[in-house]
């Protein structure tokens, strides 16, 4: 797979081809959490919260200033369909912050941003809300939700204790993406048989749920095992 980095100018003509195709136009932002422990430090950043508030503060305003300003300039061309938040704000036992600190720091930050984006969207108002975080996800769910309308969740890390069948039980109108344990992938073939046999059947009757790795797949993984993990896929999805 090749990545390449294109201008805005460059990038126009293709993403607006593929609007015209009906393709879903998805923003991606740095969310807050993960935007201030790349400035201040991961532990640095914990104390932060309770000695420094007025400082975490001026830098998540500085977030939704660059935020409002990239997302409103995307929006002279076509509307934005989905917005992103990269956050892995969660660990193996759950987030790294309170509920009172998320209200506090992140969530107004965040409908600001929404509300934003949705006022300056042409046609449409309603948009798809999906957060990413790694690390057991279930505490944050209701949270995310409640503040931002939350609709969409992944990746689901199997390791820190997520299990998709479960959310999608709990929470039936949520569109899921990941759940698959990237480590059964290096395992035999009828270990990954038995596996999504688990999971594909029921969630295919669920719906709104997409099959992708928990994280990036590893490299000890087979080239085969994974093509026969996506092969079943397709299998249960048809």
């Amino acid at each position: 797979t090749e990545i390449y980095t294109l201008s805005l100018h460059d990038a126009l003509p293709i993403s607006l081809g593929m609007a015209e195709q009906g393709l879903l136009i998805q923003q991606k932002v740095i969310g807050g959490y993960m935007y201030l422990r790349s400035l201040i430090g991961p532990e640095n950043l914990l104390y932060a919260f309770f000695d420094n508030p007025e400082l975490i503060h001026d830098c998540m305003q500085s977030w939704l200033r660059l935020a409002d300003v990239v997302t409103g300039r995307h929006q002279q061309y076509f509307h934005i369909e989905e917005i992103f938040f990269a956050k892995d704000i969660c660990y193996n036992k759950g987030p790294f912050i309170s509920p009172d600190m998320m209200n506090e720091f992140l969530f107004p930050y965040y409908q600001q941003l929404v509300n934003n984006v949705k006022a300056r969207n042409k046609t449409t108002k309603n948009i798809y809300i999906q957060v990413d975080t790694d690390g057991f996800c279930d505490p944050v769910i209701s949270l995310y939700k409640k503040a931002i309308g939350m609709n969409m969740m992944s990746p689901f890390e199997v390791a820190s204790g997520c299990d998709v069948v479960r959310t999608g039980r709990d929470y039936p109108e949520l569109i899921i993406s990941g759940g698959i344990d990237k480590r059964v992938l290096s395992q035999s073939i009828e270990a990954i048989d038995q596996y999504l046999g688990n999971i594909l059947p029921l969630m295919r009757n669920r719906g709104g749920y997409i099959p992708t790795c928990d994280h990036g797949v590893p490299p000890e993984v087979p080239w085969q095992n994974y093509l026969h993990y996506r092969k079943r896929c397709v299998e249960y999805g048809s």
